[in-house]
């Protein structure tokens, strides 16, 4: 798909600091016209056509340019005097530059990916240019618009004015969730948003709230450890203040483009370290009142952990692309909805949302909360070893024809 980003007259015209101010104001740390172009690219676009004002400064476009190739996106750049979308003749320029289908992006329409996957092809005769359209050049090449469909806008926000930029800000971060949260999991991201607004504007990185993350964690099992009641709540209630940081190093990384396989994967192992050192936290604290039990009980609550981290990893690797395994749960998801006809896949599909760890932090504080923690500690035993079952089930039934075929030991040695 091509993406199309006319910058306005008004551009060329300005001095050069007046068009640097008004093309690239940081918008969640990200100045706006690199980010009106990464989010193209997010949406699918493979090149991106950069319409300018022919008046526009040469300096100031080699700037531009520079900024936006660093981001490795294909650009293809025409000068124009006069750009208008509603004019006929304006697209009539473009002729030859356009693709059969594109993407119309206002150059300060600040949008999100998802929100651009959901435009139909729309009545171009009746769009609304100052927002993002799906189009075809026939469809602009023609005198008279043709009616076939409604508009459809992309929601977002025009970015005109600092007070703007701030709407945008809000828009983003309220947007930086996943598909798949649920009720628990767009709880804690709303207490996430403040903080991660604030975090955008500063330099530090998504990895680094995973590591603040890991340390919070460090903290909540020292505090389980003790083995009181008090202590135990402040250790649940760190736990609890863990998770968000789970949830605040993905959202970062959606607004500030930051993601990548690696960052994924960080993330993934801090998961399972946080919850090796919330085990083994509660399994001493609870050996301190119930002996041998408890660590008995803890020693094969922790063995079933690491065989569900290495079995999930294995996963991982087999369900999805190695530039994209943060696809992995979506697609987990809708192997088990297509067999919903095997009662495995139905029972798993409705306990499996419980084992992630936006809705376990929010139980781990309630059943702390009320005196149950040995009842959490034998559930997560139990899930622990049947969650590596059903994991070597489902790749069994869901990957193992489409599965690299490479030595077991190899595969483990991958996965730890």
């Amino acid at each position: 798909m091509q993406a199309v980003i006319a910058i306005p007259k008004l551009a060329g015209l300005a001095s050069e600091q007046q068009a640097i101010q008004m093309l690239m104001r940081p918008v969640a740390g990200v100045p706006l016209l690199t980010r009106t172009v990464l989010t193209a690219a997010r949406a699918g676009a493979s090149d991106v056509l950069l319409v300018v004002p022919a008046a526009m400064n040469a300096r100031l476009l080699q700037k531009l340019l520079e900024t936006i190739s660093r981001q490795e996106v294909r650009v293809e750049l025409i000068q124009i005097s006069e750009f208008d979308p509603q004019e006929h003749s304006s697209w009539i320029i473009l002729t030859g530059h356009l693709k059969d289908k594109f993407l119309w992006l206002p150059w300060n329409w600040i949008t999100t990916k998802n929100s651009i996957s959901q435009l139909p092809l729309g009545d171009i005769g009746s769009a609304d240019w100052s927002k993002a359209a799906y189009a075809t050049a026939h469809e602009v090449g023609r005198e008279t618009a043709s009616s076939a469909l409604p508009p459809r806008s992309a929601g977002g926000v025009a970015v005109t004015s600092p007070e703007s930029a701030v709407a945008a800000e809000r828009f983003l971060v309220a947007n930086s969730g996943k598909v798949l949260d649920g009720i628990h999991t767009s709880f804690n991201r709303r207490l996430c948003w403040p903080f991660v607004r604030l975090l955008s504007h500063t330099p530090v990185t998504p990895n680094a709230i995973t590591f603040g993350g890991v340390v919070i964690s460090i903290l909540s099992a020292i505090a389980f450890a003790h083995g009181t009641y008090p202590w135990s709540v402040r250790g649940a209630l760190l736990f609890y203040i863990a998770g968000l940081f789970d949830e605040m190093d993905g959202m970062l990384a959606r607004i500030k483009f930051a993601e990548s396989p690696s960052g994924t994967w960080l993330e993934g192992m801090a998961d399972g370290l946080s919850y090796l050192l919330l085990f083994g936290g509660v399994t001493i604290g609870l050996s301190r009142q119930y002996g041998h039990v408890a660590v008995l009980m803890g020693i094969a609550l922790l063995i079933g952990s690491v065989l569900a981290l290495i079995a999930t990893s294995l996963q991982r690797r087999r369900a999805t692309a190695p530039d994209r395994p943060d696809e992995y749960l979506g697609r987990f998801y809708q192997l088990l909805e297509k067999d919903s006809g095997n009662w495995i896949s139905r029972v798993v599909r409705k306990v499996q949302a419980f084992q992630r760890r936006g809705i376990l932090i929010h139980y781990i504080v309630l059943f702390t909360v009320i005196g149950a923690l040995p009842l959490v500690f034998l559930l997560a035993t139990l899930g622990a070893h049947l969650t590596w079952i059903s994991i070597l089930y489902f790749n069994h039934r869901f990957f193992s024809q489409s599965s690299e075929v490479n030595p077991t030991v190899s595969k483990v040695k991958e996965a730890l």
